[in-house]
C-alpha cells in the first residue's frame, strides 16, 4: 500500500492493518520529513485517544491529515505503532 499527497509518497508498506476501512501503516514506513506533530487529539470509545500529524510538502500543509494511537485500548492493540491517513491523502494498492 502507498499513501500519497502533494505529489510525494508519504508512506509505503506491504504490512498495513485495516480497521474501519482505514489502512494503518507501520510508523517506520513513513517518510518523516513530511510530518510534524499536531496538538489535535480526538477520543474513540473503543480505540482510545488519537494524536494527529500535519503533512507538509513544500509550501503546502494538510493539518491533521494523519493520525495514530500512542496507547490504544486493548481492543485496538493491532494498530499500536501505526499511522492512518485522511483529508485528501490517497491510499492505493501500489
Amino acid at each position: 500500500m502507498k499513501a500519497e499527497w502533494g505529489g510525494v509518497v508519504l508512506a509505503q508498506s506491504d504490512d498495513t492493518v485495516v480497521v474501519e476501512g482505514n489502512h494503518y501503516f507501520p510508523r517506520e514506513s513513513l517518510d518523516e520529513q513530511y510530518f510534524s506533530e499536531s496538538s489535535q487529539t480526538t477520543v474513540c470509545h473503543w480505540k482510545g485517544t488519537a494524536s494527529y500529524l500535519d503533512v507538509v510538502v513544500g509550501e503546502d500543509r494538510n493539518d491533521g491529515a494523519a493520525w495514530y494511537y500512542q496507547e490504544p485500548k486493548d481492543a485496538a492493540a493491532q494498530i499500536k505503532g501505526r499511522v492512518a491517513f485522511w483529508r485528501g491523502v490517497q491510499v492505493t494498492d501500489g
